[in-house]
């Protein structure tokens, strides 16, 4: 066995085993899924990650939880299905192979063709695609990787043509033209996830793609509009963040109940560049307190102007097109990028007199995720998901406790989501993606007339286009052959197969053993950030589609930050690559990283210092167990994560401790070691053995609790504690004498139970520490021959195989310990560093004392202390000896008669001692001030309080030595 624990030498080769017989199968033990198992079944499917996608902090949390989780519920024998997948991610892996076709081939998608550009992926997704999950292999994620799915395969595909067809069937989709996020960039819709929102406090100047210029953002600009014959020159003063817009006006607004404009009722006001004049129309949105009380009307290009649009019957009048150049206004206008109108509207409006004074406007600009490009709302007709029926369903699941979400503050956010939810835009102007298996009719027949795109008469679904030519032929009542069909040429939105992916994954629709087992799956472990965008939308389409919940439990975790609370960001310098936590990085590693990156010049800078601000000598390399472990010790309901690479480096030095500690059992054990058939006791150990198996026992029902209850923090600590704590810090050290010693009778006892604190230990720790253990468990001998071959599939310590708690043997220990943790305070305060001094223990009764003199042993190995004695009850202490408390029961007296110089110490202790009543005069003159309790905040009030209390307790400490030397000089 290495000396040394490495992490690199015992996440090596594990892996590959683990996989290769097959234990993350469900089927592993037993003749077929389907065989009854009164433990139970245990179902979860990954959050699919993009194929576009590499590791970072949110999916090493992720994994961590869910993959131990996965051991745990496997090793309690449950069948155990952990399936993992892969999300297409339409924007993103479009995007990404466009620029490698760029860069190589200096031709964009259009040149290339629809057909050509998809075969292109497709071969970008075999070279690239399967990145992510050997990043996932590299985390111990125990997945069945024959199980493993990508929502663009066959079996996928087909389940999501299937859900359109019966939801476009039901009146679930239907088509209309509404207002939608649009990136000109990527010349598509996207979905409000793929939207960021940069606040502005002010005027500020943004780079935006295609544009050579930074464009001004942040102000709010103020004009007129002169009222249509008015012949005092009246005017109505509106105001706008995005001034282009006002070539789309088609009407001012202004509060029903507004005084100020009751008199223009029934009038309009000239558009100065356009040939239409634009009613006064009274609305209950206008704010009247918001600048001049009177707005103007877009409504193509914003919300809720659309809405006023739709109660006043208004025209919508798109003034740009997918690409944001202006269309349907007049010259110089016509043609212009949106925001080089934007200075020609602007300009324009200062050379009529109709400018009116530009201000700062705190405000927010939608961005683009993917392109950077600012969202611009544009009516297109589209594919929309009708979503009220649903969600009311999906709430009602919550409200009844069929769906359990936890934490269960997310519950609050679900029904407010649920009760206000919007119908969900699925068309997507993307190539790469589901097409929409949605075909527009045009029938040959004169007596029909053609249609127009948003009536959904003239749109029709199927599976094939032979079942939609049928559909289409029967609703007009002609003969197929009269039909013409032209597909969609639109994808489905990636979170539509996203929400599928429970039974998709299971071959939905179709019967198959796997979706009669596995669905519906048990839990769905994921971030509390994709709660509406994924998991209302597996809940939503699991209801309508199977008439079942997709999952009984939704565990949602939190998001990960640095160690100062931030946000991680590249531009801040504080993204953590795991991999970098795993194997360790240098800072002029972590700086090169940056110069990989698609940050600006001057964000590397800032990046580079942040980096050296946090990581000044790098990352060490701490592991994967390490990180996992930590990780999961990080995770307590409802908080983000601030994460503090040392902390990581701590568990690390833990994985080191375990190494040891498991190292020096063996050669203790020795080669002739049998283990005993059970973990029972025999029935002659020692107070020490009862206790370890006590704490043991504890470890255990915490460890067993904790996971039925997804408190992680409270599993990590019972078992980092029984560890640490109590098995190397104490249990070890008490076993080493009997090791050495002659009776065999107590060695074979301690060796069997340190055997049992080894096996159930490693076995506890087994689903957060999955290498380590497995390869410490792996050179441990076995109870029986037929044992199973890997620690990760052997039984999980349950409470009923670990039932020996022991009251007495606790109490015991417990006072062994605070004896020793008195002589060493005492050690301390004392210098006595390689001394062993006798112990002297007085007690207040003979109960105590026939405990004390139980444990008399353990404390002198414990405290290295000398004699350690009981004394006889009213009996003084030796002449020269410092005292401390153990308990209200029990003092120490440490011998230091002739172990130190009382004149020197004398010196140093009253030197020490005016420092000390110095500092608490002060403290008392302060607190004595007659503006004290006034002006001083009340947390320094407090600290003031904590400090005056230590400093006398210290005095009093001091004056107790001092008094113990005067008489020992």
């Amino acid at each position: 066995m290495p000396d040394s624990y490495s992490p690199q030498y015992v996440e090596a080769a594990w892996y590959p085993w683990w996989e290769q017989q097959g234990f993350f199968k469900p089927e592993y033990g037993r003749s077929s899924v389907s065989a009854p198992n009164p433990r139970g079944i245990f179902m979860m499917c990954i959050p699919p990650p993009n194929v576009t996608g590499s590791l970072h902090l949110g999916h090493a949390l992720t994994n961590a939880i869910q993959d131990s989780l996965t051991r745990w519920h496997r090793m309690r024998g449950e069948t155990t299905l952990w399936n993992p997948g892969c999300d297409h991610a339409g924007i993103a892996t479009q995007v990404v192979v466009e620029k490698k076709l760029w860069r190589e081939q200096g031709r964009n998608r259009h040149e290339l063709g629809r057909e050509a550009f998809l075969r292109e992926v497709w071969k970008w997704k075999e070279e690239k695609g399967d990145r992510i999950y050997h990043q996932l292999k590299k985390l111990g994620s125990s997945l069945d990787w024959d199980r493993a799915c990508f929502t663009m395969d066959p079996k996928l595909s087909a389940a999501v043509i299937e859900a359109f067809v019966q939801l476009h069937e039901e009146g679930v989709i239907y088509r209309s033209t509404r207002l939608v996020n649009w990136s000109c960039t990527l010349n598509s819709a996207i979905s409000d996830i793929e939207v960021d929102k940069k606040e502005l406090t002010g005027r500020t100047l943004l780079s935006v793609p295609g544009y050579k210029e930074k464009v001004e953002f942040g102000v709010l600009v103020s004009f007129a509009y002169k009222v249509q014959g008015s012949e005092s020159n009246e005017e109505v003063v509106v105001a706008t963040t995005r001034i282009e817009t006002m070539l789309g006006d088609v009407a001012v607004a202004v509060h029903p109940k507004d005084p100020r404009y009751q008199h223009l009722k029934g009038k309009s006001v000239i558009h100065p560049f356009l040939s239409r004049s634009l009613p006064i129309i009274f609305d209950d949105f206008v704010d009247m307190e918001f600048g001049t009380g009177a707005v103007k009307i877009t409504p193509a290009h914003d919300q809720n102007d659309y809405e006023v649009g739709q109660r006043h019957g208004l025209e919508a009048i798109s003034i740009m097109d997918s690409r944001g150049a202006l269309i349907n206004v007049p010259l110089p206008f016509l043609g212009l990028p949106r925001f080089e109108a934007r200075k020609a509207v602007l300009a324009a409006l200062k050379e009529q007199g109709l400018f009116r004074g530009i201000e700062d406007n705190p405000m927010v600009v939608p961005l683009c995720n993917r392109s950077k490009d600012v969202v611009e709302p544009l009516l297109r007709p589209q594919w929309y998901v009708r979503c009220g029926e649903m969600a009311q369903a999906a709430s009602a699941a919550v409200t009844r406790g069929d769906l359990r979400i936890l934490p269960e503050t997310h519950q609050r956010t679900w029904h407010a989501w649920m009760d206000n939810i919007r119908d969900w835009c699925i068309s997507r102007q993307l190539w790469w993606g589901h097409r929409i298996p949605a075909y527009f009719i045009t029938v040959n027949d004169p007596t029909i007339p053609p249609g127009e795109d948003p009536d959904g008469r003239y749109w029709v679904s199927g599976r094939s286009e032979a079942e939609a030519r049928e559909k289409a032929a029967k609703e007009f009542g002609v003969s197929p052959d009269k039909i013409i069909l032209q597909q969609d040429e639109d994808v489905l939105d990636t979170w539509f197969s996203s929400g599928l992916f429970p039974f998709s994954i299971l071959g939905w629709p179709n019967q198959s053993e796997d979706l009669s087992v596995f669905y519906p799956g048990t839990l769905l472990e994921t971030g509390h950030d994709i709660l509406f965008f994924w998991v209302a939308r597996m809940v939503m389409l699991g209801l309508k589609l199977t008439g079942r919940l997709p999952f009984r439990e939704v565990y949602l975790h939190a998001i990960v930050r640095d160690a100062h609370g931030r946000k991680m960001s590249k531009s801040l310098g504080n993204v953590i690559d795991p991999l970098d936590v795993i194997h360790g990085v240098s800072l002029q590693g972590l700086h090169e990283q940056l110069l990989n990156s698609n940050l600006d010049p001057s964000e590397v800078e800032k990046a580079k210092e942040g980096q050296k601000a946090d990581f000044p000598a790098g990352i060490p390399e701490c592991g994967t167990d390490a990180l996992r472990f930590g990780l999961c010790a990080y995770t307590s309901q409802g908080r983000d994560i601030n994460l503090d690479v040392n902390r990581i480096l701590g568990y690390r030095h833990f994985c080191n401790k375990l190494w040891n500690a498991t190292k020096f059992a063996l050669r203790g054990l020795g080669k002739g070691f049998v283990p005993s058939a059970t973990s029972e006791p025999g029935g002659h150990e020692s107070l020490v053995d009862r206790w370890i198996r006590s704490r043991l026992t504890e470890a255990v029902r915490l460890s067993n609790q904790g996971f039925q209850a997804y408190d992680f923090p409270a599993i990590t600590t019972a078992q980092y504690s029984f560890w640490l704590y109590e098995l190397c810090d104490v249990y070890l050290e008490c076993l080493k004498p009997v090791l050495n010693g002659v009776d065999q009778a107590a060695t074979e006892c301690a060796c069997q139970t340190l055997y049992t604190c080894l096996d159930v230990g490693l076995r506890l720790l087994s689903p957060f520490m999955p290498f380590v253990t497995e390869e410490l468990f792996q050179r441990l001998p076995r109870r029986m021959p037929q044992a199973p071959p890997s620690l990760c599939v052997t039984p999980y310590p349950e409470p009923s195989e670990c039932s020996w708690k022991d009251t007495e043997a606790e109490a015991a220990i417990e006072l062994a310990l605070s004896i020793t943790r008195a002589v060493r305070s005492l050690r301390a305060d004392y210098n006595l560093i390689r001394i062993r001094p006798d112990c002297f223990l007085e007690v207040a009764d003979e109960a105590t004392g026939a405990l004390a003199s139980a444990v008399s042993g353990y404390v002198q190995v414990l405290a290295s202390a000398g004699v350690v004695a009981v004394l006889a009850l009213g009996a003084p202490a030796p002449q020269g000896c410092a005292m401390a408390l153990a308990s209200d029961r029990c003092s120490v007296h440490l011998q230091l008669q002739g172990l130190v110089d009382p004149a020197r110490e004398l010196g140093k202790l009253q030197a020490k001692r005016g420092e000390a009543q110095r500092q608490a005069q002060r403290l008392r003159e302060r607190r004595s001030t007659m503006s004290y309790p006034v002006k001083v905040p009340l947390k320094v009030q407090e600290a003031d309080e904590a400090k005056l209390r230590q400093t006398e307790a210290e005095l009093r400490k001091m004056d107790e030595a001092i008094n113990l030397f005067q008489k020992m000089v």
